[in-house]
């Protein structure tokens, strides 16, 4: 059995750990080996693909249900404003300084050291799989999408990121677009051409204004912003192109392929999506981990924010230590109790569903 002041002095040493270790996402394959060790040092068996790593829990039954615990482990680059080191893993006032110590390595941390809380207890209604992945900060391709499918079959999930302990039961997804306004190259100086940039307006506008009809009751309407333009290369030349980008945040009431159909029909822009894999996420409100989590004092909310949660095909919840609001900010920190608690709150709300 493992004593759990001894987990959470661990989680802390391996936080630090992990701050001294450069992990930008595509280059975390030493807090991959620094992960790895961390589970085998505690006779933990684990499994790794590329940079990531994940285990099962000893008593694992392929006839019982499974909880996935997830987080990750890159980072973001430091931000310019830091003027302490960023790999430098000071404590000063009861907090811990660092890149990546809030953005979610105290979730990752705390993740982990509830699952070994878990890990040798035998008659559990549930396995556990915890899983440590890459490339969260870039949406990329070999963190836990790639890795999904080794996971086994998950009934509902527990992603960590820094929520102060509160529960997002929604979380808006993500779709990119570009597109492209045609229009026909011409001299400035006489009625020639067809400029593209008023055709891109005429696009931006209806953009700006369209209203979706149906209203998430837990992340609002949905959002379309246009955030990016480009056109003409010569102010004498009337623009044959204009490119635009649009960032649309669609809601659990959606598909994100019905949004880009709408979006397709409306407007005279070519329409080209980066992607349509980063989806909304939604848990019924009545879902157990939801209750068990508000009896522990959780408040259920919506997140306008993207995450690996998009990349999870099941129920889940984004749930952690820490605040979203030091994310990626100068001089990062959490505060040591933040994850003393929120390993705590992780192991009642675990206990209520699993003992």
């Amino acid at each position: 059995m493992f004593d759990r002041d001894k987990l959470k002095k661990d989680a802390l040493e391996l936080l630090k750990g992990l701050i001294r270790i450069e992990s930008f996402s595509k280059q975390e394959d030493k807090t991959a080996e620094l992960l790895n060790r961390f589970f085998e040092d505690r006779g933990v068996p684990t499994h790794r693909k590329k940079n990531n790593v994940w285990a099962f829990n000893k008593n694992y039954d392929p006839n019982k249900p499974t909880i996935l615990l997830n987080s990750h482990h890159d980072t973001v680059k430091p931000n310019p404003g830091y003027t302490n080191d960023p790999f430098d893993p000071m404590v000063k006032d009861g907090k811990l300084f660092g890149l990546g110590s809030n953005d979610a390595g105290g979730c990752l941390v705390s993740l982990m050291a509830t699952f070994i809380h878990f890990y040798e207890k035998e008659n559990l209604k549930y396995n556990f799989v915890v899983a440590a992945t890459a490339e969260e900060e870039i949406s990329g391709f070999d963190g836990l999408e790639l890795v999904y499918p080794d996971l086994g079959p998950i009934d509902f999930a527990i992603v960590g990121e820094p929520t102060l302990m509160d529960i997002a039961v929604a979380e808006k997804g993500l779709m990119v677009l570009d597109c492209v306004a045609k229009g026909k190259a011409g001299h400035a100086a006489r009625e020639e051409g067809d400029n593209a940039i008023y055709k891109a307006i005429k696009d931006i506008e209806w953009i700006r204004n369209y209203k979706f009809e149906k209203v998430s009751p837990h992340l609002g309407p949905m959002k379309m912003s246009v955030t990016i333009i480009n056109a003409g290369y010569q102010h004498n030349v009337v623009p044959e192109n204009c490119t635009f980008t649009i960032d649309v945040r669609i809601t659990e009431e959606y598909k994100n392929e019905d949004v880009l159909r709408i979006i397709e029909e409306n407007i005279e822009s070519e329409v080209k999506p980066r992607s349509v894999r980063l989806r909304p996420s939604f848990i019924d409100p009545d879902h157990a981990l939801v209750h068990a989590a508000i009896k522990f004092g959780a408040k259920p909310y919506g997140s306008p924010t993207t995450s690996d949660q998009a990349l999870v095909p099941v129920p889940s919840v984004k749930m952690g230590p820490g605040n979203s609001g030091r994310s990626h900010t100068a001089n990062e920190f959490i505060w040591l109790a933040e994850i003393e608690e929120g390993i705590d709150r992780y192991i009642a709300v675990l206990s209520e569903l699993v003992v």
